[in-house]
């Protein structure tokens, strides 16, 4: 036995040399995959980064398995033209778009303005509707995200149907059969409602038809929110159904909560809940200022989900200015390392929300100052802001 094998025996410490070659000799994730080693090491190359984008994922390893196979695997995200864009809805989803395509996905968004008028948005006035949906485009190539080089594609609901029609309804339809009403209420979730609210038979057949768009669009991964994770279960069980292999992959983000205590998600009907993408710089701060931030409690704080999942990514650090008296300035590399001078009260919140006013107007700027200097993104905003918002 060598001196480095009698150590590791005893309990000893290996050297470094040893440890890495222990970490290059691991057992590969997900081992019984059937994979050639190139198709392998591709696997590995993305699927840290795709992964990371959702809170959850269905299946990892069918994950893995789609990245380690295919150049560019097709991910699907779609909203509903319904108002002015929040930062979670701008920010985030460019940060986790550009994820997406700097691993090599290609990313349809559905731009669902049927969507929305079946669902009673914006009064369920088409036109006023795809207003709307142009102002976001804008917002999104504003903040940042990467749509040069053809990785991105918007698709308007209304065209794509009318113009593959004969493919589109016949799938909606064989959903609707082999569904029980009570399961399809079940998801009524995605549309904001409950199953006790009275809905409208529009709003009945929403659930079917967005679980069609899944398989019109050819997706392999949904990319949608936690909130819409129901249908997307839904499309795996119509898979089981007509016995299709390969099932959509379901990688839901994170939903962003609420500025004030015990708000689970941010709400276009209330504007102190959440920061909009082309708010003036007073108005973030006077939110921020208000927002609900209990010293040295983590949970449930939106002030630190705003750090993680929005400054974090974006910097990859966040800065605290404060006196020296006060501990100085200070800069987080790593979120658990603020959470920790968090909890033990070595970071006052309201240090921390001077530091998150001046990180969040960095990220924003370029937003105003693109609704200030374009002529037609200003005349959109103009308009979105005067329409009535509908529930």
């Amino acid at each position: 036995m060598s001196s480095e094998e009698q150590k590791i025996s005893d309990g000893t410490p290996p050297t470094q040399e040893v440890q890495s070659l222990a970490i290059n000799e691991q057992a590969p994730r997900f081992p019984t995959l059937s994979l050639t080693e190139e198709e392998r090491a591709r696997g590995e190359r993305r699927f840290d980064q795709v992964f990371s984008v959702g809170e959850e994922c269905i299946q990892d390893y069918e994950l893995f398995n789609l990245l380690a196979k295919k150049d560019q695997p097709i991910c699907y995200d779609g909203f509903e033209p319904s108002g002015r864009m929040h930062i979670a809805q701008g920010v985030m989803k460019a940060i986790n778009v550009n994820k997406l395509t700097g691993a090599g996905c290609k990313v349809k968004i559905w731009i669902a303005d049927w969507f929305a008028q079946l669902n009673n948005k914006v009064g369920g006035d088409l036109k006023k509707i795809q207003t709307v949906g142009r102002y976001l485009i804008e917002i999104w190539k504003a903040v940042g995200m990467k749509l040069e080089d053809g990785k991105v594609e918007f698709l308007w609901s209304s065209e794509e149907i009318n113009s593959r029609a004969a493919e589109y309804w016949p799938l909606v339809m064989d959903i609707a059969r082999r569904n029980k009403l009570p399961r399809i209420m079940r998801c009524c979730q995605i549309m904001g409602r409950s199953e006790t609210d009275e809905l409208a038979a529009s709003q009945i057949f929403y659930p079917c038809m967005q679980c069609a768009d899944i398989f019109f669009l050819k997706a392999d991964i949904c990319q949608l929110g936690m909130d819409q994770r129901k249908v997307n279960v839904l499309a795996r069980e119509y898979c089981d159904d007509i016995k299709r292999k390969n099932k959509p992959i379901i990688l839901s983000h994170h939903m962003l909560p609420g500025l004030q205590q015990g708000q689970e998600k941010m709400s276009k009907s209330d504007p102190s809940s959440s920061i909009y993408m082309e708010d003036e710089e007073a108005e973030v701060n006077a939110k921020i200022k208000k927002a609900y931030c209990p010293p040295m409690i983590v949970e449930g704080n939106p002030c630190l989900e705003y750090i993680k999942y929005i400054i974090f990514p974006w910097f990859h650090e966040f800065s605290v200015k404060r006196s020296v008296e006060n501990g100085g300035n200070k800069t987080y590399n790593i979120y658990e390392e603020l959470v920790a001078d968090y909890e033990k009260g070595q970071l006052h919140p309201a240090d921390l929300k001077i530091a998150l006013q001046g990180a969040l107007n960095r990220i924003l700027q370029p937003v105003r100052d693109h609704f200030k200097c374009d002529a037609n993104a200003k005349d959109l905003l103009i308009r979105v802001k005067g329409y009535r918002l509908t529930r």
